[in-house]
Order: C-alpha cells, then structure tokens, then sequence
C-alpha cells in the first residue's frame, strides 16, 4: 500500500510547482497594457507626478503663516559682572520707593553683590555687578507671516504647471512604452510563426523521405535522391535551431520592454496573419494633426514654464514685505525655585528692498528669455520632423503593401510547382533535382512572405505611432 501512495503524494506536491511555471500567455494588446503599469519608465513618471503635486504644497506653504516654537536654557558656571560707573546711585536714577522695592525683589545672594558693588564703586575692592542670574530659561512663540511676495504667486503658477508638464510628459512615456513594446512583440511573433512553417516543412519533408526510402528499396529511386533529400532535412533543422535562439534573444528584448520578470516564462499568441489590418484612407491622405502627438504637447508645456520662469525673475526686482510676532516667558533665578518669570511680546514688520544686485536677475532673465526662444525653436523643429515622419511612413506603408501582395502571388506559384514537381517525381517523370530545386524556391518564397508581412505590420505600427493614433 506504502508503495502504491508514495508516487501519489509526490503528484501532489509537485501540482503547484508545475503550476507556478505555467507560461503566462499575451496577446500584443495584453503585454502593452502589463507594460503601462509594471514598466520602470512609467513607474518613474508616475513618480514624477507625484513629486510636482508635493511642490505645489511646498510652494503654498511659503505663503501660509509660520508658527514655531522655542525652548531656551542657560545656566552660568560664572555670572559676568559689568563694573559700574564712578559715582553711580541707583537710589538716585530710580528714586527712593522705587529703588527699595527693586531692591526688595532680589535674591539675598544678588542682595549681597549689588551692596559689595556699591562698596567697590564708593572705594571698595569690588569688581562689577551682575545683571543676570545663574539659571535663565526662555520659552516663546514665534510667528512670520508673509505680507507681499511679487514671486510668490508666480511660483505657484509655475508649480501648478509643471504638473500639467509632468502629466503630458506621462502620456508621452506612455507612447514610448506602448511603441517599443510593439517593436519588440512583432519580431518574436514573426519569429515563432517561422519556426511553425519550419516545422511544417521538416514534417512534409521527412515524410518525401520516407516514400522515397520505400522507392529506393524497390529500385525506383537512386540513392542520391535521398541523399538530396537527407541534406535538406538537415539544413532545416539546422536554420530552426538558430530561430529558437534568436526567439530567445528576441523574447528577453519584449520581456525588459514590458517589464516583464526574465526569468519568468512568457507565450506569445498572436497571429501576424490575424493582425493584419488595412490603413484608413484618412491615415494615408488627411493632413496631420500635430496635437496628437504627446511630445509636441510636451513642447507647449516647455513654452508655458519658461514664460513662467522670466516672470519669477521680474518679480524678484518688487520689494518684499513680512510680519512678525514674538511672546516670550523667561526665568531668571539662583535657583530653580526662587526665581521670577518676566513675560515679553513684540510685533513687527520687515521690508525687503532689492537696490542692487550685481546684474544677477538681469542675467537670468535674459538666460530664461534664451531658454523660451530655444524651446519655440524646438517646437518648430519638431513640428517638421512629425510631418516627415508622417510622410515617410506613409510611403513605407504603400511600399510594404505593395511588396506583400508580390510575395504572396510568388508564394502560391511556388507552392504550384512544388506541388507538380512532387506530383511529376512520383510518376517517374521527373528528377529529385527538380524537387529539390522546387522546394528550395518554396521554402525561400515563404521566407519572403512571412518577412513581406512583418514588414507591412511593422509599416502599419510605425504610421500609427507617427500619426499619434
């Protein structure tokens, strides 16, 4: 019984191995839409944005009032003295009531340094009074506010659009992904379609051989018919290991383009044939419409921020003006017991002027002036380049239409003497060089089909991508 249930519980712990190497299959659809959320590029970008919404907080936030808090203590190993002047009467400066009540309020320490300061002015031997106490702690609030700040709302404008940059700036990245990702998918798709039609050919082949075998064991056939035939055979296998390796290469390419794990396994499943579609008449005609390229937009935007960016420095010549507030609690004593608290408060204002400035904002703004004239030209620049591109692509896409409809007509007269070569050879009438010679023309008519179609697929992608579509 043991011997029976082994191989069984072995079964069943391996299930979910088995089932976590399960390939992931995709269409082309589906790795563009796996690509726009798991692609580093548009992780990045999405990142960006999220940054341009802090700096609009962080630019608000300048002009909101400050409320901040502080904590002060000082104790003095050594209170300084400050020595009085000659002749010096505090009964005199202060009046008799009010120098005795002043008097009164002091430690019997301090009591004892202000009498022996006295002495020394009247002849002693002292050496100054002290002003301040062994123990001072101050605790306060502080409170600054922002008046009038001519960049200030400038730089809010400019945080605002930078995040419409960063959101155009993520549909751009989003295009870019969307464009390798089909750049990358077509090539192992055109790839896996040629190893099928390999397969086919070495399966049809290996079954000429084997009639031709039988022929030449009943005297029907020479021997090198099959060594013809052995040889293509061999050629054929020879070029289908060298397309899985080239898949492999080409299926790691599409796999960091989605953002696909590499050592995880992925199966394409599309069919070049099925992706087939034909270009509109407007997509080969209309005139090109410039605002659906991202990129351009993107230019807009640059424009916007560099205006933006020379009223910044022109504000940076308005004055500037805060307010300020301050109320403080501070401890004075000998001790941490028989001290006294004195309250203090203050407001105030602060004005900023700017006079002179060595040149400084003259310089940026004109370096912000040649930053927009740079991005206008850019944006020009650009505006001929999409055009270009549009016009280009619309002339490969006629050609590669045209070049598939030739291969395809190559293709099934090929397929024609192939199959009459076969039919001839069969019936004696014909030689195994006719046959190897047809096949040969099949096999590179095929070849130049299933190239003529990725071409076209290609051609038809590339016009989208230039059209903004």
């Amino acid at each position: 019984m043991r011997k029976i249930l082994s191989p069984i519980v072995l079964i069943l712990f391996a299930l979910p191995v088995v089932a976590q190497q399960q390939a992931r299959q995709m269409s082309l659809e589906d790795a563009i839409q796996y690509a726009l959320t798991e692609s580093i590029k548009i992780k990045n970008a999405q990142i960006t944005i999220a940054d341009a919404e802090q700096q609009i907080i962080e630019r608000r936030a300048a002009g909101i009032p400050q409320l901040s808090g502080s904590v002060q203590y000082t104790h003095y190993l050594k209170v300084p003295k400050q020595p009085l002047p000659e002749g010096f009467d505090i009964f005199n400066i202060f009046g008799q009531a009010l120098a005795v009540d002043l008097y009164d309020q002091l430690s019997e320490k301090t009591q004892m340094a202000l009498d022996q300061a006295f002495q020394g002015n009247n002849g002693g031997s002292s050496d100054g009074i002290a002003f301040f106490l062994k123990n001072n702690l101050t605790a306060g609030l502080n409170l600054d506010a922002m008046v009038f700040d001519g960049s200030y709302f400038v730089a809010l404008q400019a945080a605002r659009k930078f995040r419409q940059y960063t959101q155009v700036e993520f549909a751009t990245k989003k295009r870019e992904v969307e464009n390798a990702v089909t750049e990358a998918y077509l090539p192992v798709l055109l790839i896996q379609e040629n190893i099928e039609l390999l397969d086919k050919n070495i399966s049809n082949l290996e079954g000429l051989l084997f009639e031709t075998t039988e022929l030449y064991k009943a005297g029907f056939a020479e021997q090198l018919d099959i060594d013809r035939q052995k040889l293509s055979l061999a050629n054929l296998r020879v070029e289908r290991e060298n397309l899985v390796r080239q898949k492999q290469v080409a299926m790691e390419n599409l796999k960091y383009n989605m953002g696909y794990p590499l050592d995880e396994p992925l199966v394409i499943a599309d069919d070049l044939g099925q992706m087939l579609t034909d270009a509109s008449p407007e997509s080969l005609a209309a005139g090109v419409d410039l605002s659906r390229r991202p990129e351009y937009n993107l230019l807009g935007q640059a424009i916007t921020m560099n205006e933006l960016n020379i009223k910044l420095n022109r504000a940076g010549y308005l004055p500037s003006l805060r307010a300020f507030g301050t109320y403080q609690q501070q401890y004075q004593g000998d001790d941490l017991k028989n001290g006294f608290w004195a309250p203090s408060a203050f407001v105030g204002l602060s004005l900023n002027v700017p006079i002179f400035d060595g040149l400084d904002k003259k310089a940026k703004i004109q370096r912000a002036q040649l930053d927009l004239e740079l991005a206008k030209n850019q944006k020009e620049d650009l505006a001929r380049a999409i055009t270009l591109e549009v016009k280009n692509a619309r002339a490969n896409y006629l050609s590669a239409d045209s070049r598939l409809q030739s291969q395809k007509e190559n293709l099934e007269l090929a397929e024609r003497i192939y199959e009459t070569t076969q039919v001839k050879y069969r019936e004696g009438v014909g030689s195994s060089l006719e046959v190897t010679q047809a096949e040969q023309s099949l096999y590179s008519s095929q070849s130049n089909y299933m190239q003529a179609l990725y071409d076209l697929l290609l051609a038809k992608a590339r016009l989208d991508m230039a059209l903004g579509m």
